[in-house]
Protein backbone atom coordinates (compact mmCIF):
# COMPACT_ATOMS: atom_id res chain seq x y z
CA UNK A 1 0.00 0.00 0.00
CA UNK A 2 2.89 2.51 0.92
CA UNK A 3 4.19 1.52 -2.47
CA UNK A 4 0.86 2.14 -4.45
CA UNK A 5 0.91 6.02 -2.55
CA UNK A 6 4.41 6.65 -3.49
CA UNK A 7 3.48 5.93 -7.48
CA UNK A 8 -0.04 6.71 -7.61
CA UNK A 9 0.36 9.49 -10.39
CA UNK A 10 2.31 7.04 -12.56
CA UNK A 11 -0.71 4.35 -11.97
CA UNK A 12 -3.91 3.98 -14.20
CA UNK A 13 -6.94 4.35 -12.02
CA UNK A 14 -8.77 1.57 -13.38
CA UNK A 15 -5.76 -0.79 -11.98
CA UNK A 16 -5.22 0.75 -8.65
CA UNK A 17 -9.51 0.24 -8.16
CA UNK A 18 -8.84 -3.28 -8.53
CA UNK A 19 -6.14 -3.62 -6.93
CA UNK A 20 -7.88 -1.41 -3.85
CA UNK A 21 -10.79 -3.97 -4.21
CA UNK A 22 -8.78 -7.42 -3.88
CA UNK A 23 -7.30 -5.48 -0.70
CA UNK A 24 -10.67 -4.91 0.81
CA UNK A 25 -12.37 -8.46 0.06
CA UNK A 26 -8.53 -9.13 2.58
CA UNK A 27 -8.96 -6.96 4.86
CA UNK A 28 -12.51 -8.36 5.61
CA UNK A 29 -11.39 -11.55 7.04
CA UNK A 30 -8.56 -9.95 8.40
CA UNK A 31 -9.05 -6.21 9.31
CA UNK A 32 -5.14 -4.84 9.65
CA UNK A 33 -5.40 -1.00 11.09
CA UNK A 34 -2.24 0.26 8.74
CA UNK A 35 -3.60 -0.99 5.57
CA UNK A 36 -7.38 -0.08 6.17
CA UNK A 37 -6.06 3.76 6.54
CA UNK A 38 -3.57 3.22 3.48
CA UNK A 39 -6.41 1.91 1.61
CA UNK A 40 -9.02 4.78 2.92
CA UNK A 41 -5.98 7.48 1.82
CA UNK A 42 -6.11 6.01 -1.79
CA UNK A 43 -9.75 6.16 -2.36
CA UNK A 44 -9.42 9.46 -0.90
CA UNK A 45 -7.36 10.77 -3.37
CA UNK A 46 -8.83 8.33 -6.16
CA UNK A 47 -12.18 10.79 -5.52
CA UNK A 48 -14.14 7.80 -3.89
CA UNK A 49 -14.92 9.10 -0.84
CA UNK A 50 -13.69 7.00 1.74
CA UNK A 51 -14.42 7.87 5.22
CA UNK A 52 -11.54 7.30 7.41
CA UNK A 53 -13.47 8.04 11.09
CA UNK A 54 -12.81 6.20 13.75
CA UNK A 55 -9.19 5.08 11.82
CA UNK A 56 -6.01 5.67 13.90
CA UNK A 57 -2.53 4.39 13.70
CA UNK A 58 -1.68 4.96 17.15
CA UNK A 59 -2.04 2.43 19.86
CA UNK A 60 -4.00 3.59 22.99
CA UNK A 61 -0.45 4.20 25.13
CA UNK A 62 1.07 5.64 22.32
CA UNK A 63 -2.18 7.93 21.75
CA UNK A 64 -1.31 9.04 25.69
CA UNK A 65 2.11 9.37 25.60
CA UNK A 66 1.52 12.01 22.35
CA UNK A 67 -0.46 13.97 24.30
CA UNK A 68 1.42 14.25 26.99
CA UNK A 69 4.36 15.39 24.92
CA UNK A 70 2.24 17.95 23.15
CA UNK A 71 1.32 19.53 26.49
CA UNK A 72 4.66 19.98 27.49
CA UNK A 73 5.83 21.39 24.34
CA UNK A 74 2.57 23.48 24.24
CA UNK A 75 4.17 24.77 27.66
CA UNK A 76 7.38 25.62 26.71
CA UNK A 77 8.97 22.02 26.89
CA UNK A 78 11.72 22.67 28.82
CA UNK A 79 10.49 20.07 31.46
CA UNK A 80 9.74 17.24 29.13
CA UNK A 81 8.97 13.80 31.12
CA UNK A 82 6.37 11.32 28.65
CA UNK A 83 3.78 9.74 31.27
CA UNK A 84 5.41 6.58 33.12
CA UNK A 85 3.84 3.36 31.06
CA UNK A 86 4.84 0.02 32.21
CA UNK A 87 6.13 -1.64 28.82
CA UNK A 88 9.06 -4.63 29.40
CA UNK A 89 11.44 -2.94 26.57
CA UNK A 90 11.39 0.45 28.64
CA UNK A 91 12.48 -2.04 31.95
CA UNK A 92 15.16 -3.85 29.92
CA UNK A 93 16.34 -0.21 28.90
CA UNK A 94 16.08 0.81 32.83
CA UNK A 95 18.45 -2.04 33.88
CA UNK A 96 20.77 -1.01 31.17
CA UNK A 97 20.76 2.43 32.38
CA UNK A 98 21.10 1.53 35.75
CA UNK A 99 24.07 -0.46 34.88
CA UNK A 100 25.96 2.33 33.36
CA UNK A 101 25.61 4.33 35.99
CA UNK A 102 23.60 7.55 35.80
CA UNK A 103 22.85 8.11 32.16
CA UNK A 104 18.73 8.21 32.85
CA UNK A 105 19.33 10.45 35.55
CA UNK A 106 20.80 13.34 33.06
CA UNK A 107 18.24 14.34 30.99
CA UNK A 108 16.01 14.87 34.06
CA UNK A 109 18.73 17.02 35.88
CA UNK A 110 19.47 18.82 32.99
CA UNK A 111 15.77 19.49 32.40
CA UNK A 112 15.02 20.58 35.76
CA UNK A 113 18.53 23.10 35.86
CA UNK A 114 17.41 26.53 36.44
CA UNK A 115 18.98 28.07 34.00
CA UNK A 116 18.20 25.51 31.13
CA UNK A 117 21.17 25.56 29.33
CA UNK A 118 21.70 22.10 28.73
CA UNK A 119 18.02 21.25 27.50
CA UNK A 120 17.76 20.89 23.67
CA UNK A 121 17.36 23.49 21.57
CA UNK A 122 14.26 22.42 19.43
CA UNK A 123 12.38 21.98 22.52
CA UNK A 124 12.98 25.79 23.65
CA UNK A 125 9.44 26.83 22.01
CA UNK A 126 8.70 30.24 24.63
CA UNK A 127 9.95 31.36 27.78
CA UNK A 128 6.83 31.83 30.27
CA UNK A 129 8.67 31.91 33.61
CA UNK A 130 7.71 28.73 35.97
CA UNK A 131 6.62 25.62 34.75
CA UNK A 132 3.97 23.79 36.15
CA UNK A 133 4.95 19.91 36.39
CA UNK A 134 1.59 18.33 34.75
CA UNK A 135 -0.38 15.35 36.04
CA UNK A 136 -2.34 14.05 33.94
CA UNK A 137 -4.84 11.23 34.09
CA UNK A 138 -3.99 8.02 31.55
CA UNK A 139 -7.89 7.46 30.93
CA UNK A 140 -8.77 6.09 27.58
CA UNK A 141 -8.61 8.24 24.70
CA UNK A 142 -11.97 9.10 23.28
CA UNK A 143 -10.77 10.50 20.13
CA UNK A 144 -8.26 9.02 17.48
CA UNK A 145 -4.75 10.79 16.76
CA UNK A 146 -4.85 10.96 12.77
CA UNK A 147 -1.82 11.07 10.83
CA UNK A 148 -0.19 14.19 10.48
CA UNK A 149 1.79 13.79 7.12
CA UNK A 150 3.42 15.87 5.26
CA UNK A 151 6.47 15.30 2.48
CA UNK A 152 6.49 13.10 -0.50
CA UNK A 153 4.58 10.15 -1.17
CA UNK A 154 1.55 10.25 1.72
CA UNK A 155 -1.13 11.99 1.40
CA UNK A 156 -1.87 14.21 4.85
CA UNK A 157 -5.15 13.68 7.21
CA UNK A 158 -6.40 16.45 8.82
CA UNK A 159 -6.00 16.03 12.63
CA UNK A 160 -8.79 15.81 15.34
CA UNK A 161 -8.66 18.34 18.48
CA UNK A 162 -7.97 16.07 20.83
CA UNK A 163 -4.94 17.66 22.65
CA UNK A 164 -6.37 21.27 23.95
CA UNK A 165 -5.48 24.77 22.76
CA UNK A 166 -1.36 24.28 22.78
CA UNK A 167 -1.75 21.43 20.57
CA UNK A 168 -4.54 23.00 18.22
CA UNK A 169 -1.37 26.08 17.61
CA UNK A 170 1.21 23.00 16.73
CA UNK A 171 -1.21 21.38 14.61
CA UNK A 172 -2.02 24.66 12.84
CA UNK A 173 1.78 25.05 12.03
CA UNK A 174 1.71 21.76 10.50
CA UNK A 175 -0.96 21.88 8.47
CA UNK A 176 0.57 25.17 7.23
CA UNK A 177 3.69 23.36 6.20
CA UNK A 178 1.49 20.50 4.15
CA UNK A 179 -0.60 23.27 1.83
CA UNK A 180 -0.08 26.44 0.62
CA UNK A 181 -1.56 28.92 3.73
CA UNK A 182 -1.82 32.03 3.93
CA UNK A 183 1.08 32.39 6.48
CA UNK A 184 3.56 29.27 4.76
CA UNK A 185 7.17 31.08 5.41
CA UNK A 186 10.42 29.28 4.03
CA UNK A 187 13.03 28.02 6.35
CA UNK A 188 15.19 30.89 7.99
CA UNK A 189 18.17 29.49 6.78
CA UNK A 190 17.06 29.68 2.96
CA UNK A 191 15.24 33.02 3.18
CA UNK A 192 18.12 34.10 4.09
CA UNK A 193 19.77 33.07 0.63
CA UNK A 194 16.62 34.64 -0.96
CA UNK A 195 18.18 37.74 -1.67
CA UNK A 196 21.48 36.41 -2.86
CA UNK A 197 19.73 33.64 -5.35
CA UNK A 198 17.72 36.23 -6.96
CA UNK A 199 20.81 38.85 -7.45
CA UNK A 200 21.99 35.56 -8.87
CA UNK A 201 19.22 34.99 -11.41
CA UNK A 202 19.12 38.39 -12.16
CA UNK A 203 22.70 38.50 -13.48
CA UNK A 204 22.22 35.55 -16.03
CA UNK A 205 20.97 37.52 -18.78
CA UNK A 206 22.35 36.10 -22.04
CA UNK A 207 25.71 35.12 -21.11
CA UNK A 208 27.00 32.54 -18.72
CA UNK A 209 30.17 33.72 -18.52
CA UNK A 210 31.74 33.36 -15.07
CA UNK A 211 28.49 31.46 -13.52
CA UNK A 212 30.05 28.21 -13.94
CA UNK A 213 30.59 27.76 -10.25
CA UNK A 214 27.24 26.43 -8.38
CA UNK A 215 26.19 27.61 -5.12
CA UNK A 216 26.27 24.82 -3.38
CA UNK A 217 25.44 26.24 0.29
CA UNK A 218 22.18 27.97 -1.15
CA UNK A 219 21.25 25.24 -3.15
CA UNK A 220 21.62 22.48 -0.95
CA UNK A 221 19.30 23.95 1.29
CA UNK A 222 16.09 23.21 -1.15
CA UNK A 223 16.39 19.67 0.85
CA UNK A 224 15.10 21.60 3.97
CA UNK A 225 11.42 22.92 1.63
CA UNK A 226 8.48 20.91 1.66
CA UNK A 227 6.21 20.94 -1.82
CA UNK A 228 4.54 24.35 -0.34
CA UNK A 229 7.47 25.85 0.29
CA UNK A 230 9.24 25.09 -2.66
CA UNK A 231 6.27 26.89 -4.68
CA UNK A 232 6.66 29.58 -2.81
CA UNK A 233 10.13 29.80 -3.40
CA UNK A 234 9.68 29.71 -6.94
CA UNK A 235 7.43 32.46 -7.02
CA UNK A 236 9.96 34.59 -4.67
CA UNK A 237 12.68 33.94 -7.31
CA UNK A 238 10.03 34.65 -10.35
CA UNK A 239 11.77 31.51 -11.74
CA UNK A 240 8.79 31.53 -14.83
CA UNK A 241 9.99 34.93 -15.93
CA UNK A 242 13.82 34.07 -15.99
CA UNK A 243 15.19 33.99 -20.03
CA UNK A 244 16.38 30.59 -21.67
CA UNK A 245 20.02 31.21 -20.79
CA UNK A 246 19.15 31.43 -17.21
CA UNK A 247 17.23 28.89 -16.96
CA UNK A 248 19.51 26.10 -18.52
CA UNK A 249 22.43 27.83 -16.25
CA UNK A 250 19.75 27.32 -13.08
CA UNK A 251 18.89 23.18 -14.20
CA UNK A 252 22.89 22.52 -14.68
CA UNK A 253 23.25 23.74 -11.04
CA UNK A 254 20.06 21.40 -10.05
CA UNK A 255 21.65 18.79 -11.79
CA UNK A 256 24.80 18.87 -9.82
CA UNK A 257 22.83 18.39 -6.48
CA UNK A 258 23.32 15.80 -4.44
CA UNK A 259 21.38 13.88 -2.83
CA UNK A 260 18.28 14.59 -5.78
CA UNK A 261 15.32 16.55 -5.14
CA UNK A 262 12.86 14.15 -3.69
CA UNK A 263 9.77 13.46 -6.46
CA UNK A 264 7.41 16.32 -4.74
CA UNK A 265 9.87 19.40 -5.15
CA UNK A 266 10.85 18.12 -8.40
CA UNK A 267 7.31 18.19 -9.63
CA UNK A 268 7.43 21.57 -8.44
CA UNK A 269 10.15 23.01 -10.47
CA UNK A 270 9.40 21.36 -13.48
CA UNK A 271 5.80 23.37 -13.30
CA UNK A 272 7.50 26.43 -12.29
CA UNK A 273 10.37 26.29 -14.83
CA UNK A 274 9.11 24.65 -18.07
CA UNK A 275 5.09 24.53 -18.18
CA UNK A 276 3.83 27.84 -18.35
CA UNK A 277 7.14 28.47 -20.49
CA UNK A 278 6.56 25.80 -23.22
CA UNK A 279 2.57 26.78 -23.42
CA UNK A 280 3.30 30.03 -24.19
CA UNK A 281 5.51 29.12 -27.23
CA UNK A 282 4.41 30.85 -30.68
CA UNK A 283 7.49 29.31 -32.24
CA UNK A 284 10.42 26.91 -31.70
CA UNK A 285 11.73 26.69 -28.74
CA UNK A 286 15.11 28.25 -28.39
CA UNK A 287 18.43 25.52 -28.40
CA UNK A 288 18.93 26.99 -24.60
CA UNK A 289 15.18 25.65 -24.04
CA UNK A 290 15.72 22.50 -25.38
CA UNK A 291 18.70 21.47 -23.61
CA UNK A 292 17.52 22.88 -19.98
CA UNK A 293 14.43 20.10 -20.58
CA UNK A 294 16.46 17.32 -21.93
CA UNK A 295 18.79 17.44 -19.44
CA UNK A 296 16.50 18.03 -16.65
CA UNK A 297 13.82 15.14 -17.95
CA UNK A 298 16.69 12.70 -18.39
CA UNK A 299 17.18 13.08 -14.40
CA UNK A 300 13.73 13.49 -13.24
CA UNK A 301 12.18 11.75 -15.53
CA UNK A 302 8.85 10.83 -13.80
CA UNK A 303 8.33 14.79 -12.37
CA UNK A 304 8.39 15.54 -15.83
CA UNK A 305 5.74 13.23 -16.91
CA UNK A 306 3.66 14.26 -14.04
CA UNK A 307 4.18 18.14 -14.23
CA UNK A 308 4.76 18.71 -18.20
CA UNK A 309 4.15 16.33 -20.89
CA UNK A 310 0.77 15.11 -19.88
CA UNK A 311 -0.39 18.74 -19.19
CA UNK A 312 0.93 20.00 -22.46
CA UNK A 313 -0.61 16.99 -23.89
CA UNK A 314 -3.90 17.89 -23.14
CA UNK A 315 -3.99 21.46 -22.93
CA UNK A 316 -6.36 22.84 -25.65
CA UNK A 317 -3.95 25.17 -26.64
CA UNK A 318 -0.77 22.76 -27.76
CA UNK A 319 0.40 23.60 -31.18
CA UNK A 320 3.07 23.04 -33.42
CA UNK A 321 5.80 24.93 -31.17
CA UNK A 322 4.57 22.66 -28.50
CA UNK A 323 4.26 19.20 -30.00
CA UNK A 324 8.13 19.76 -32.00
CA UNK A 325 9.30 20.19 -28.73
CA UNK A 326 7.86 17.08 -27.12
CA UNK A 327 8.90 15.48 -30.60
CA UNK A 328 12.56 16.33 -29.66
CA UNK A 329 12.44 15.36 -25.91
CA UNK A 330 11.50 11.86 -26.88
CA UNK A 331 14.49 11.60 -29.69
CA UNK A 332 16.84 12.80 -27.11
CA UNK A 333 19.92 9.87 -26.81
CA UNK A 334 20.20 10.60 -23.00
CA UNK A 335 17.11 8.75 -22.34
CA UNK A 336 17.50 5.83 -20.81
CA UNK A 337 15.28 2.91 -21.93
CA UNK A 338 13.14 2.88 -18.12
CA UNK A 339 12.79 6.50 -19.08
CA UNK A 340 11.26 5.97 -22.24
CA UNK A 341 8.91 3.40 -21.03
CA UNK A 342 7.89 5.60 -18.12
CA UNK A 343 7.05 8.51 -20.72
CA UNK A 344 5.05 5.81 -22.95
CA UNK A 345 2.58 4.87 -20.13
CA UNK A 346 2.24 8.54 -19.61
CA UNK A 347 0.72 8.68 -22.42
CA UNK A 348 -0.99 5.53 -22.44
CA UNK A 349 -3.51 6.75 -20.21
CA UNK A 350 -3.89 9.98 -21.90
CA UNK A 351 -6.85 10.89 -24.44
CA UNK A 352 -5.13 10.80 -28.03
CA UNK A 353 -5.31 13.66 -30.03
CA UNK A 354 -3.15 15.18 -33.40
CA UNK A 355 -0.37 15.91 -31.24
CA UNK A 356 -0.50 12.57 -29.22
CA UNK A 357 -0.20 10.51 -32.82
CA UNK A 358 3.46 13.04 -33.53
CA UNK A 359 4.61 12.46 -29.90
CA UNK A 360 4.45 9.37 -29.49
CA UNK A 361 5.10 8.43 -33.07
CA UNK A 362 8.62 9.95 -32.00
CA UNK A 363 9.10 7.76 -29.28
CA UNK A 364 7.96 4.50 -30.71
CA UNK A 365 10.69 4.98 -33.22
CA UNK A 366 13.12 4.44 -30.19
CA UNK A 367 11.82 0.62 -30.08
CA UNK A 368 10.96 1.18 -26.61
CA UNK A 369 10.95 -2.05 -24.40
CA UNK A 370 7.49 -2.99 -23.16
CA UNK A 371 5.79 -6.03 -21.72
CA UNK A 372 2.95 -7.72 -23.46
CA UNK A 373 0.04 -6.45 -21.08
CA UNK A 374 1.63 -2.51 -22.25
CA UNK A 375 2.09 -3.25 -25.98
CA UNK A 376 -1.58 -4.64 -25.80
CA UNK A 377 -3.29 -1.53 -24.58
CA UNK A 378 -1.05 0.64 -27.32
CA UNK A 379 -2.74 -2.00 -30.22
CA UNK A 380 -5.95 -1.37 -28.50
CA UNK A 381 -6.26 2.80 -28.50
CA UNK A 382 -3.94 2.51 -31.75
CA UNK A 383 -7.47 0.44 -33.53
CA UNK A 384 -9.96 1.96 -31.64
CA UNK A 385 -7.97 5.84 -32.74
CA UNK A 386 -8.10 4.57 -36.49
CA UNK A 387 -12.38 4.63 -36.65
CA UNK A 388 -11.99 8.59 -36.07
CA UNK A 389 -8.53 9.52 -37.50
CA UNK A 390 -9.40 8.68 -41.04
CA UNK A 391 -7.65 11.40 -42.72
CA UNK A 392 -4.96 11.90 -39.94
CA UNK A 393 -1.33 12.06 -41.68
CA UNK A 394 0.10 11.82 -38.56
CA UNK A 395 -1.72 8.71 -37.32
CA UNK A 396 -1.38 6.76 -40.65
CA UNK A 397 2.19 7.48 -39.70
CA UNK A 398 2.27 6.23 -35.64
CA UNK A 399 0.77 3.17 -37.21
CA UNK A 400 3.34 2.59 -40.32
CA UNK A 401 5.92 2.98 -37.35
CA UNK A 402 4.10 0.98 -35.19
CA UNK A 403 4.06 -2.13 -37.71
CA UNK A 404 7.89 -1.85 -39.16
CA UNK A 405 9.10 -1.52 -35.61
CA UNK A 406 7.21 -3.82 -33.57
CA UNK A 407 6.23 -6.48 -36.08
CA UNK A 408 7.51 -9.46 -33.88
CA UNK A 409 5.08 -8.57 -31.33
CA UNK A 410 1.86 -8.04 -33.22
CA UNK A 411 0.16 -10.75 -32.77
CA UNK A 412 -2.86 -12.18 -35.28
CA UNK A 413 -5.57 -10.87 -33.38
CA UNK A 414 -3.70 -7.74 -33.57
CA UNK A 415 -3.27 -7.86 -37.15
CA UNK A 416 -6.70 -8.02 -38.11
CA UNK A 417 -7.72 -5.52 -35.80
CA UNK A 418 -4.98 -3.15 -37.88
CA UNK A 419 -6.77 -3.93 -40.74
CA UNK A 420 -9.88 -3.13 -39.56
CA UNK A 421 -8.81 -0.05 -38.38
CA UNK A 422 -7.48 0.67 -42.11
CA UNK A 423 -10.69 0.36 -44.04
CA UNK A 424 -12.10 3.57 -43.47
CA UNK A 425 -8.65 5.36 -44.22
CA UNK A 426 -8.10 7.63 -47.15
CA UNK A 427 -4.71 9.20 -46.74
CA UNK A 428 -2.39 8.17 -49.39
CA UNK A 429 -0.11 5.73 -46.93
CA UNK A 430 -3.47 3.44 -46.74
CA UNK A 431 -2.35 0.77 -49.64
CA UNK A 432 1.42 0.89 -48.14
CA UNK A 433 -0.43 -0.01 -44.63
CA UNK A 434 -2.17 -2.91 -45.64
CA UNK A 435 1.07 -3.47 -48.09
CA UNK A 436 2.69 -3.76 -44.33
CA UNK A 437 -0.12 -5.91 -42.71
CA UNK A 438 0.05 -8.34 -45.58
CA UNK A 439 3.80 -8.92 -44.84
CA UNK A 440 2.78 -9.93 -41.07
CA UNK A 441 0.42 -12.24 -41.83
CA UNK A 442 1.06 -16.45 -41.85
Amino acid sequence: MSLLMAVRPSLPESGLLSVLQIAQQDLASDPDVWLRVLGGLLQRDLGLGASLEGASLLSRRCQRQLQGLCRQLGQGGRRLKLPQVPDTEEEEEDRDSQQSGKRRKEPEEEAASPEGERAPKRFRCSERGEEEEEHEEEGPAHESLESLAGGEGASPIKSQPVLGAETSKASASLEDAKGPAEGLVLPKALQDQVPRLQQLLKTFGEGLEGLEDAPQVELQLLHECNPSQMDLLCAQLQLPQLSDAGLLQLCTWLLALSPDLSFSNATVLTRSLFLGRILSLTSSASRLLTTALTSFCAKYTHPVCTALLGPVLQAPGTGPAQTELLCCLMKDESLEPDALALMLGQILELPWKEATFLVLQSLLERQVEMTPEKFSVLMEKLCKEGLAATTSMAYAKLMLTVIIKYQANITETQRLGLAVALEPNTTFLRKSLQAALRHLGP
